[in-house]
């Protein structure tokens, strides 16, 4: 081991090494390096975060919200010159604005109720009935939702219309003049036509909803001895009611603002909001009286899609 001084004398050379060396004291600390920040990020912590929201809002406003503010704009502007509310008074005064409003109110209800029916019960036979076929049906439904409405009109006009395949079967085995099908450019025409067109937006989510359903449920209930109507009651349709109610919500919006059904039924005596403002428009050149109607029907729109929000909020859809 050696004495004290024989230890200080050997421990002198490391010291001097060490010092001589330049290496930092050991009391001094490392300063710590900052890792740098990628430069894309650091990119965007300089850009303000309002600066990447103004590309899609200018373009929101050139397309929709400039076009909106001109229709409000000429709502009122009667044609005298002005700006005045005249326009709206003429229009709500009239009563073929309030027989085009009870018909649109009535026909979207109409439609919505038996939307909500009719596709919870596809939605069912195509969920929990076997059947050969019923994937490639349910993938239909979903091509089917891209189709444009004036063609299911169409189809159903090839059918039902005056000079259809319905009338002609009837008119060649009985060799009458006119076939007993004529109800395809009447009220319950166009509701024929819009809940053939709009039930599949109702089986979309339920089917969805359905596929979330554990099976074991209704093995359980069936063994305890429920009917089926009881099963469809008890377990099915409380899993159902979201998507029953942001479907049936969707199709009110939708029916309430249809035009193309209407148009192609070739309903004559069926006049809704969206067929008004075309026919105020087009045929009568009286543009005020059809942006008042436009902009009433976009409130009711607005509206009924707050509606539809909450409703699917509150409900978990």
């Amino acid at each position: 081991m050696g004495s004290p001084g024989e230890r200080l004398v050997s421990a002198e050379p490391a010291t001097g090494a060490v010092s001589g060396s330049g290496s930092a004291p050991r009391n001094a600390c490392p300063q710590r390096e900052r890792p740098g920040l990628p430069q894309q990020e650091r990119a965007r912590r300089r850009v303000p975060a309002f600066v990447w929201a103004l590309p899609p809002v200018a373009v929101l406003g050139l397309v929709f919200l400039y076009p909106l503010g001109l229709v409000v704009q000429q709502s009122v502007r009667p044609d005298t010159g002005g700006t005045s509310l005249q326009p709206y008074s003429d229009v709500f005064a009239s009563e073929a604005f309030r027989d085009a409003l009870g018909t649109t109110v009535w026909l979207a209800v109409g439609a919505t109720v038996g939307c909500l029916v009719l596709g919870f019960a596809l939605a069912l036979v195509i969920a929990f009935v076997p059947f050969p076929g019923g994937k490639a049906v349910s993938r239909f439904i979903d091509v089917f939702l891209s189709f444009p409405s004036f063609l299911i009109t169409l189809a159903l006009l090839f059918i039902y219309g005056t000079k259809g395949m319905a009338n002609g079967v009837w008119t060649d085995a009985t060799g009458v003049a006119d076939g007993p099908f004529q109800f395809l450019t009447t009220p319950w025409g166009v509701l024929l036509a819009e809940i053939t067109y709009f039930t599949p937006f109702v089986m979309r989510p339920l089917l969805a909803a359905f596929s979330q359903i554990d099976t074991a449920q209704l093995e359980v209930a069936s063994s305890l001895g429920a009917k089926p109507w009881r099963i469809v009651r008890r377990v099915i349709l409380p899993e159902a009611l979201p998507a029953l109610a942001a479907g049936g919500s969707l199709v009110l919006v939708m029916c309430l603002n249809e035009f193309g059904i209407v148009l192609f039924t070739g309903a004559k005596g069926v006049t809704t909001l969206p067929m008004l403002v075309y026919s105020k428009a087009i045929l009568e050149s009286d543009y005020p009286a059809a942006c008042v109607v436009a902009v009433v029907n976009i409130a009711i729109s607005v509206g009924l899609y707050g509606l539809y929000r909450v409703v699917s909020r509150r409900v978990g859809a």
